[in-house]
């Protein structure tokens, strides 16, 4: 047999409801987290001529 769960105390609901509040500022602090990485170099301008590329 299953026994029902007991409620959550105070201090469980409020510190439940700060590590949903941290997650939440970190989620809208990071937003839009699906752009993806731009890891394509640009092509070289007429100043970067001084700049030595690899590739």
């Amino acid at each position: 047999m299953t026994r029902p769960h007991a409620k959550p105390s105070p201090e469980e609901i409020k510190e439940k409801q700060d590590l949903e509040d941290a997650l939440e500022e970190g989620l809208e602090e990071t937003f839009p987290g699906s752009d993806p990485v731009n890891v394509t170099q640009p092509a070289p301008s007429r100043d970067d001529g001084h700049v030595k590329r690899s590739g």
